[in-house]
């Protein structure tokens, strides 16, 4: 899933509540459709819903046919497609074609299943929801579909086989050095679907003045990621370009599974970090995972355009890898 949007968590407390709940699911797509594969709404008994399969524009038929799907408890598999010229006519605004596969939760989506599956979400553990429409089999693999985990990507193997929804651990960005940067790029990467913790042993930065409502940690850097962890859900930025700050954590980051780690500093400054890391020990393909200078090269000036140019490079890293 592309953030922890709490849809599956949604569901499972409105079936407990009594009230009934259907996990609504995006399958395939053609053309320009809305949504990614894996996308989800869920609908209660009541009509209430969270989440989306289209953005908007079928999810008032969905909803239809997931409160008949419930009251029948039975599974439905939908499609709508249009072309572009008429989309409108019919409510797809942007055309395509999606494919939608309708559970209601306890008559065919098991209670037990998906709390199993709210569990490791919430643990951060990468589990993959399987499901043979053929044979009505439901499951939750842990250790299977490692290149899907990696690329974020839900869908079918084969023509015929099972449908396969990832739910990855929701994604994370740890900045090093709560400065005018990070004041930008923290609510930027909130929106796009990241957890924002920072981290400054300086309470005169990292003040609830400059960054209100954020989680701050006022701890050493290196410290502070043996505690938070670093795993591959995890975006590392590091913005103090102060040696006595950074290069811990740097060697805390080269050591672990973040998918990426990015570096504040010029050319020089960061010929200087090299020089430094290769004499801690590290080779030059761990050292070649730092991303410095930090961000693409878009031309950024202050602190605004630079936060947006760490993360779309951070996207990047995240879609395309390394």
């Amino acid at each position: 899933m592309d953030r922890f949007d709490g849809i599956p968590e949604t569901a499972l407390a409105w079936h407990k509540a009594g009230t009934g709940a259907v996990l609504a699911t995006v399958t395939q797509t053609w053309g320009s459709a809305p949504r990614r594969v894996g996308a989800q709404l869920a609908i209660s008994g009541q009509g209430e819903i969270a989440g989306s399969v289209s953005g908007g524009c079928v999810e008032g038929a969905v909803i239809v046919e997931a409160l008949e799907a419930l009251e029948a408890g039975e599974a439905r598999a939908l499609e709508f497609g249009v072309s572009d010229d008429d989309a409108f006519a019919v409510g797809l605004a942007c055309g395509g074609t999606i494919r939608v596969m309708v559970e209601p939760v306890g008559a065919v989506l098991p209670e037990a299943l998906l709390a199993d599956l709210v569990t490791a979400r919430a643990a951060r553990q990468p589990v993959a929801y399987v499901v043979d429409l053929d044979k009505s089999e439901r499951r939750i693999d842990r250790d299977d579909h490692i290149d899907r985990f990696r690329m974020d990507r839900s869908g079918f193997d084969d023509e015929g086989g099972p449908f396969v929804a990832i739910h990855n651990p929701p994604l994370r960005l740890i900045v090093v050095g709560a400065v005018h940067i990070a004041q930008a790029l923290v609510p930027m990467a909130r929106i796009a679907g990241y957890d924002p913790v920072i981290i400054d042993p300086r309470e005169t930065f990292g003040s609830e003045a400059r960054f209100p409502g954020e989680r701050m940690l006022h701890d050493w850097p290196d410290e502070a990621l043996v505690a938070e962890g670093l795993d591959s859900r995890t975006a590392l930025v590091l913005l103090t370009h102060d040696p006595k700050l950074d290069d811990p954590a740097l060697e805390r980051a080269l050591a672990s599974g973040c998918f990426y780690i990015g570096a504040l500093g010029s050319t020089r400054t960061h010929a200087k970090r090299v020089e430094r890391l290769t004499a801690a020990g590290f080779t030059p393909d761990q050292i070649g995972r730092i991303h410095g200078p930090i961000g693409l090269d878009i031309g950024a000036a202050g602190p605004s355009e630079i936060a947006v140019s760490i993360l779309a490079e951070m996207t990047r890293v995240l879609r395309r890898g390394a």
